[in-house]
């Protein structure tokens, strides 16, 4: 069985994120100024040694791989920031690419939603945002990417480099783009893109056209929260955002900001997990998902999401049982994880002062109780 851990580039400067909050910010600023907002909340979370790294250190990313190569994790899925042509957190992948003796198989996603301030707790303030209509634009976009596709580290399927667009829902030039790529990829010797979705959005509307995709990925917790808990409420929403979008032009921003109070979160991590598994591939597309644990509060503060509950032990008989379904149920033999690294939301699998390597370990023990280990 094979974990591939969404990961997080955002712990090195860039110039953009110095200019907006100041001087040396990472996701590192947020994680370290966390407060506790109720008792018993645990934060702020603190990584073990106080190893408060820097991505633009490639070092940094080979004792990562050493950590998960132990611990059988089988790959990493970078996310991914383009907008128009402008990059965003490209280093420490570009870094990756140079470093041919980094063995460890990998993947891109492309996180395609505007560029917000969702790193402070602000996702409706943009900052890039995205637009399709270039189509020139979408082949410089492959160009990019190309390099990355040729990479004996790529994964592939049948000649096929995988590519996972974060939310292809809403975008109407999403498909003419994903076939532009698709005949580009085998103008250059592949036999084509096996494209993947992450969003709950369209995995949850039936009227979604996946005819594009050849994976859908069930990203965990928020697809198991939606479909059991909010699926009407926010789709509901994202339908009011879109006509607004389109014919009312309100400044939404200032309409949610008025209405809505701060509102903390949470959810029991036990009732979440058995959700996730007593659900059923909703498509011979689908693809299992894995979470660690959930607290955005270091990012959103009270307006934040918290599981409780969650324990190594806890995460390690779940995925002992998410191992055996995703394999006699789904027919797969991948799991995607959120995350390795996102230590602002509280799902990250590096150690920590709390549990140690306790985590990691959940991973490896859960693979070899089911025979899975390679």
């Amino acid at each position: 069985m094979k974990f591939l851990a969404f990961y997080l580039p955002q712990f090195h400067e860039i110039k953009e994120n110095n200019e907006m909050w100041g001087k040396g910010f990472t996701e590192w600023t947020n994680v370290k100024n966390a407060k506790p907002l109720y008792e018993g909340h645990f934060q702020p979370v603190e990584p073990l040694d106080d190893n408060y790294y820097d991505l633009s250190n490639i070092d940094v990313m080979k004792w990562q791989v050493g950590l998960a190569k132990k611990y059988g994790i089988y790959g990493f899925c970078f996310y991914h920031y383009w907008y128009n042509g402008h990059l965003l957190l490209e280093k420490p992948i570009e870094n990756w690419l140079k470093a041919k003796d980094i063995d460890f198989p990998f993947c891109i996603c492309w996180a395609n939603h505007n560029w917000t301030y969702s790193w402070v707790g602000k996702e409706t303030t943009i900052i890039y945002k995205q637009d399709y209509s270039d189509k020139e634009e979408w082949a410089k976009h492959f160009n990019y990417l190309l390099e990355f596709f040729k990479d004996y580290r790529y994964i592939k399927k049948d000649n096929k480099p995988l590519l996972v667009i974060y939310e292809p829902y809403g975008v109407k030039e999403m498909g003419e783009m994903l076939d532009l790529w698709n005949s580009m990829a085998i103008q250059n010797g592949f036999s084509g893109i096996e494209f993947a979705f992450q969003s709950a959005y369209a995995n949850l509307d039936k009227k979604f056209d996946d005819s594009k995709f050849a994976y859908r990925i069930e990203y965990q917790p928020q697809y198991a929260r939606m479909m059991f808990y909010q699926k009407k409420s926010i789709l509901f929403k994202r339908f009011l955002r879109h006509l607004n979008e389109k014919i009312f032009r309100l400044d939404w921003t200032k309409l949610r900001n008025k209405y809505k109070k701060d509102k903390l979160t949470s959810f029991d991590y036990d009732d979440v997990w058995n959700k996730i598994l007593k659900m059923k591939p909703s498509s011979q597309k689908s693809i299992p998902g894995a979470f660690v644990n959930v607290d955005t509060t270091p990012r959103k503060h009270e307006r934040g999401t918290i599981s409780t509950g969650m324990t190594p032990s806890k995460l390690e008989e779940k995925l002992e049982r998410l191992i055996v379904k995703t394999r006699d149920e789904y027919k797969k033999d991948m799991i995607f994880v959120y995350a390795w690294n996102e230590w602002a939301e509280g799902a990250y699998m590096e150690p920590d002062k709390r549990w140690g390597f306790g985590v990691l370990e959940a991973f490896r023990s859960a693979l070899i109780k089911t025979g899975e280990e390679e």
